[in-house]
């Protein structure tokens, strides 16, 4: 199974008036599709000597952690802020549709550990420039980025200098 498109679902205007939300709970709800992209990622990764997925604030929180679980390695979430206990560095950056603050644990990882970043969309790129930026300020060593999807159009791609990203799926 290579072809995830049938397992991700337009949503139109959401969150916003404008906006269409590629949904993903069709493909983690499928058990043998989930597997199959997790599969995918891991065949992709699993040769780089990996000591730490992060995943972003929210839905990347699943495929990370799946395929942290796969690999076995460990698992970092950047999250919102104010949603972790402990000392973090801060990034705010632009969506689509605002502004948003993301924050990593100061100890998150050593440094120089090697990182892939997993998250659902790549989209204008906010989000995952501000991440690559937390994973930079604890001195990791970022190894790829693992997506979902990338939305071609919207060019996220130009905020993400030097960085190796795979998409599992292109719209």
């Amino acid at each position: 199974m290579n072809d995830f498109t049938n397992y991700i679902r337009d949503i139109p205007n959401f969150p916003i008036q404008g906006i269409t939300f590629k949904d993903i709970t069709p493909l983690l709800g499928d058990g043998t599709a989930f597997n199959a992209a997790i599969e995918v990622f891991a065949e992709k990764y699993e040769s780089e000597s990996i000591d730490t997925i992060i995943g972003i604030d929210a839905r990347g929180f699943i495929v990370a952690a799946a395929l942290a679980l796969r690999l076995g390695v460990g698992f970092v979430p950047i999250r919102k802020s104010g949603k972790l206990p402990f000392e973090c560095y801060e990034v705010t950056y632009d969506l689509e549709y605002g502004r948003d603050t993301l924050a990593i644990h100061k100890d998150a990882f050593p440094e120089g550990s090697r990182v892939l970043i997993c998250d659902d969309v790549l989209a204008t790129g906010g989000t995952l420039a501000a991440s690559i930026e937390l994973v930079q300020k604890l001195g990791g060593n970022i190894i790829g980025i693992a997506l979902l999807i990338e939305l071609k159009e919207l060019e996220g791609r130009k905020k993400i200098e030097n960085q190796p990203i795979f998409s599992l799926v292109e719209f």
